[in-house]
């Protein structure tokens, strides 16, 4: 069936033939994509859309997203209506509020890409903790992983005094945690956590200090992972960045800036699995119409009933360009 034109524009093209093709360093949402299960290779182009990474400035930026490293002291709130008014853009959004003090991971959403913001809110996320004890603890450092190893699972949280959602007492999963240096001494300790979405490390720290005896607070916290974007996929950018860009924009006429700081919202969308719907069906689904089985043209395997998937048409970039999160129906 798809087949990808020799000018890298990787438009699927209806061909009666399914060739053997290598999609493994095919980009964003077309990657793997012979690995999909093909239902048929037959419909009708329509010549609309564009890759990603070749719409017009205006749009990339408009539908852009931007894994931003957050510096103390600024609220989540601020950082946001800072790059609004940067970008020139009419909507910011971000993925999950961090405390003025906390540094690190925060998606900026822009524009068209901020309806994606709530399923990023709801992901997964890792941050790197320092704790202070306020004494020494009988057994050093092997006492403290124990602890660490115990607070993991299902943990019943209280949010702190000072947080952005109601203090009431809830359920919050720590799904791994991780000793990275400890110094009894001088009541100093380091770790790695990977935890759920709307954890309070700040209370994960009490509890911590509670469980040894001694008593604990936070001292400092750096968030490392967000959905799907971290600090090490190499794209963190900070606000001198952003505002660096956009100056190189305006006056020297230079997009490629802007395009290294800002990436597609299909970024945000690689985890899901995939849906190819025909040309002729984006508009009836855009508008609110079930996907029904005459508009598939490839899937992903293993999908359940209502399973959140990504919907992308024949061509990367006439993925859906008013993308959600959509239930499967069939």
């Amino acid at each position: 069936m798809a087949t990808a034109a020799q000018d890298d524009d990787y438009t699927i093209k209806p061909q009666s033939t399914t060739p053997a093709l290598d999609t493994s360093k095919w980009p964003l949402l077309l990657k793997n994509y012979n690995d999909l299960i093909v239902r048929t290779g037959h419909f009708t182009p329509i010549p609309n859309g564009s890759a990603p990474h070749k719409r017009d400035i205006k749009s990339y930026v408009s539908s852009g997203v931007i894994n931003l490293d957050k510096p103390s002291n600024p609220s989540s709130h601020e950082v946001v209506a800072w790059i609004k008014r940067m970008l020139r853009v009419e909507k910011t959004g971000h993925s999950g509020t961090l405390d003025p003090k906390v540094t690190g991971c925060l998606i900026v959403c822009i524009d068209r890409a901020t309806r994606l913001v709530k399923a990023q809110q709801g992901a997964g996320k890792e941050y790197v903790c320092v704790i202070r004890l306020h004494d020494t603890i009988e057994g050093g450092e092997s006492a403290f992983a124990q602890a660490l190893e115990t607070l993991t699972g299902a943990l019943f949280q209280r949010p702190p005094l000072i947080s952005a959602v109601k203090r009431q007492l809830r359920i919050r999963s720590i799904y791994d945690c991780k000793l990275i240096e400890f110094d009894n001494d001088r009541h100093l300790g380091v770790f790695w956590v990977s935890c759920e979405a709307g954890t309070y490390i700040r209370t994960l720290c009490v509890h911590l200090g509670l469980l040894l005896g001694v008593g604990a607070h936070m001292q400092e916290l750096r968030r490392v992972r967000s959905g799907v974007m971290s600090e090490s996929n190499g794209n963190m950018v900070t606000l001198h960045d952003v505002l660096d860009a956009q100056y190189t924009l305006d006056n020297g006429h230079d997009e490629a800036p802007l395009r290294k700081v800002i990436q597609p919202l299909e970024t945000l969308l690689t985890t899901y699995k995939r849906l190819v719907v025909k040309d002729s069906a984006v508009n009836a689904v855009c508008y609110g119409a079930k996907l029904m089985l005459p508009g598939l043209l490839r899937y992903e395997q293993a999908i359940e009933a209502h399973e959140e998937v990504s919907k992308e048409a024949r061509s990367l970039g006439f993925l859906l360009n008013w993308q959600q999160n959509a239930d499967m129906t069939f």
